[in-house]
């Protein structure tokens, strides 16, 4: 039986592997130079995601009495495809914000952009929290009163906000990138670009190197991105047959309200940022954004939807010196979809224990969600340490993450990509910000040369 199982998932694979390559280009061939004008139109990525995404839902639905044989012979396809944009994302990090960097060639700049970048991504953060309570709140009589009797959650180590300071600042070379630890390599790719341009002319073979380096691994993720419609199914379709149940059943008002949350989120607050401080359609902003929207939606990975989110930020006219240092600090400190989880369930919880939040609870989850960010790693399940602290604040019983624990993943699937999508809206703005400035620059000194 074991053996026709396996034969299934090979199957599968491979029939989504036609269905999606049908309309594209052989995965790691370069494209031949067009010789006709009637040539066929590739289909674009996004389109072969979402059918990869399309596929992985019927799949998932239609084999959900056999779920173990989909995460046995399915999954690990789509954890090798997670485990080359990991093994591609530290180099990537390091290397690109240290070509930025030196591009600038202004540490004041550097700073700017940094500050501006943080205090965006706390606004935003802050405001999701207060969107997630306050709907969550007004649809509270939708939720069901689950029994809390017997309920365990073992805690997961959190750190104080001197230890996340400390740990900001690596102690050695090679373990932030091989820990996947996106805050000490953006550190590192600081304190390395910064020596490079207080060193001067001597440097220029190793400015050189840089962006050598950066283009290398660059074309490495290239590589690797044309094998996402496959990623997305293999690690979609697992997801959709352990948990289909689940989503229509006691906790779908909850799950509904929180997407409700997420789409107001990106439709009302990133359309009004891109547009008055990005200059840019809100309709061509979220169209530059579906690939990496969809893959942040099916791998619920902000640090692994780094490099598809830097090839679209990119094509949407962002500058790449912006985007290379915006993007990986936003994967790790911008939570605003985690923002409106940690408000949605906090809700729920207490609800469940028959527990009605005061207005200084309601701001404390504010704060503690906001500054709980800082810090937080962008990998699935990072929104339960979150959810931890945010309960402890108001002194909710942490027991009751039990209650979403089950269908954290599907949570997590949509907070990861408001999140991604937050990081790009920055990256826009930021953009757009330096543009204004350089041409007021250029304007001023014009006008003193006349």
């Amino acid at each position: 039986m074991r053996l026709v199982y396996f034969a299934m998932a090979i199957s599968i694979v491979l029939w989504v592997m036609r269905a999606i390559g049908r309309h594209g280009r052989t995965i790691w061939r370069e494209p031949m130079e067009k010789t006709e004008k009637k040539q066929k139109k590739k289909l674009s990525l996004a389109g072969q995601i979402f059918i990869a995404l399309v596929i992985a839902i019927v799949v998932g639905l239609l084999i959900q009495p056999y779920a173990d044989f989909a995460d046995t012979y399915i999954k690990p396809f789509g954890t090798i495809f997670l485990n080359l944009i990991k093994f591609i994302v530290g180099p990537i990090v390091l290397f690109s914000i240290m070509s930025g960097v030196i591009s600038m060639s202004d540490i004041k700049k550097v700073g700017s952009i940094g500050g501006i970048t943080v205090v965006y991504y706390l606004c935003t953060t802050a405001l999701a929290t207060i969107i997630g309570l306050l709907v969550a709140s007004a649809m509270k009589g939708l939720f069901p009163v689950l029994s809390t009797s017997g309920l365990s959650y073992e805690q997961q180590q959190t750190q104080s906000f001197m230890d996340t300071l400390v740990n900001i600042f690596p102690s050695n070379f090679l373990a932030p990138i091989y820990e996947a630890n996106m805050l000490q390599v953006i550190v590192m790719a600081l304190v390395i670009g910064f020596a490079i341009l207080l060193v001067g002319e001597k440097a220029a073979p190793a400015i050189k190197g840089v962006n050598i380096l950066n283009d290398i691994f660059m074309k490495c993720m290239e590589m690797i991105l044309k094998l996402s419609p496959i990623g997305v199914f293999c690690l979609l379709c697992p997801v959709i047959a352990a948990n289909g149940s689940a989503i229509i059943g006691s906790l779908a008002s909850v799950l509904l309200v929180a997407y409700i949350c997420y789409v107001l989120h990106a439709v009302v607050v990133y359309s009004f940022n891109v547009r008055t401080m990005g200059g840019m359609s809100p309709i061509k902003f979220f169209k530059g954004m579906a690939p990496a929207m969809l893959f942040a939606f099916s791998s619920a990975s902000s640090v692994g939807t780094l490099p598809l989110n830097l090839e679209c930020t990119e094509k949407l006219g962002a500058s790449t010196e912006v985007a290379s240092f915006v993007l990986p600090l936003g994967a790790t400190i911008n939570m605003d979809g985690t923002a409106i989880y940690q408000g949605v369930c906090s809700i729920f919880i207490a609800a469940c224990y028959g527990i009605t939040l005061t207005p200084a609870q309601i701001v404390s989850i504010v704060l503690t969600a906001t500054l709980a960010s800082i810090g937080t790693a962008g990998v699935p399940g990072a929104g339960m340490v979150m959810l931890s602290m945010v309960l402890q604040s108001v002194g909710l019983p942490i027991e009751g993450i039990a209650l979403v624990a089950g269908v954290d993943r599907i949570f997590d699937m949509g907070r990861t990509t408001l999140n991604i999508t937050g990081d790009a809206s920055c990256v826009i703005i930021v953009s757009h910000f330096l543009e204004k400035r350089a041409a007021k620059k250029a304007a001023k000194e014009k006008a003193l040369t006349k």
